[in-house]
C-alpha cells in the first residue's frame, strides 16, 4: 500500500519548500545565480543540505522554480502597468517605465533574470520570462493598430524587438549597479518612436517599485 502523507506532514514539507525558495530569492538578489548553491541556500534557510534536495533534486531545478516565482511577480506588475489609465501613449510609457524601473530598483536580481549565464533548465525559464513580457506589449500594440492609433505592424514582432532592445540597454547598468538618471525616459522615448508615435515630449508615467 502506497504511503500517503498526512496533512501535518504535507504542511511541514510545504513550509520547508517555501523557506528554501525565500532563502534562494535573497541570495539571488544579493549575489546572483552563481551564489545559489544548494549548500548556501540550506545555510540561509537554516536547514540541512539534504532537506533542500528533498524539495528540489538539483540546483538547476531549484533556480528554475525560483525564476518562475520571481518572474510571475514581475509579469503581474507589467500587466497592471498596461492597464494604466490614459491614452495609448501613456500606457506604453507606463509599461516600459515599470519594466525598466523595477529592474533598476533591484539590479543584481534583474541582471540574474535577464543576462547572467545560467544552466539550460534556467535558460528555458528565462525565455518564458521574455515571452511573457512580449505578450503583454504585443496585446497593447495590437489594440493600438486595430483602433488606428498606431501604424500597421506585426504586434508580436514589434513587442519582441522592444523587449530585446530595452533588455539589452539595461544589461550594462544592471551589471554596474548604477544607471544614468535619464535612462528610463530615454527608453520610453525610444519605445514610442519604435512604435510609430510622432517624436515629441515623453509623458511622465509611474515606474514600478522594486520587487
Amino acid at each position: 500500500m502506497a504511503y500517503r502523507k498526512t496533512p501535518a506532514v504535507q504542511a511541514r514539507l510545504d513550509a520547508q519548500r517555501a523557506a528554501v525558495l525565500a532563502a534562494a530569492t535573497e541570495l539571488l538578489a544579493e549575489r546572483g545565480y552563481a551564489a545559489c548553491s544548494v549548500a548556501a541556500v540550506a545555510e540561509r534557510a537554516g536547514i540541512a543540505t539534504g532537506s533542500v534536495y528533498r524539495s528540489f533534486p538539483s540546483k538547476a531545478e531549484l533556480v528554475a522554480e525560483l525564476f518562475r516565482s520571481v518572474v510571475s511577480r514581475e509579469v503581474a506588475a507589467v500587466r497592471a502597468a498596461a492597464a494604466y489609465g490614459g491614452d495609448l501613449h501613456a500606457q506604453v510609457a507606463s509599461v516600459i517605465g515599470t519594466f525598466a524601473g523595477r529592474a533598476l530598483g533591484t539590479p543584481r536580481l534583474a541582471y540574474a533574470l535577464l543576462a547572467e549565464p545560467v544552466d539550460p533548465e534556467v535558460e528555458a525559464e528565462r525565455l518564458v520570462f521574455r515571452r511573457a513580457f512580449r505578450d503583454v506589449i504585443a496585446a497593447a500594440v495590437a489594440e493600438g493598430v486595430a483602433a488606428g492609433r498606431l501604424p500597421g505592424q506585426d504586434p508580436e514582432l514589434t513587442a519582441a524587438l522592444l523587449v530585446g532592445g530595452v533588455g539589452e540597454a539595461l544589461v550594462g547598468p544592471l551589471a554596474d549597479g548604477r544607471a544614468p538618471d535619464d535612462l528610463v525616459p530615454a527608453l520610453i522615448a525610444f519605445s514610442l518612436r519604435a512604435l510609430g508615435f510622432p517624436t515629441g515630449a515623453t509623458p511622465s508615467s509611474p515606474t514600478g517599485a522594486a520587487p
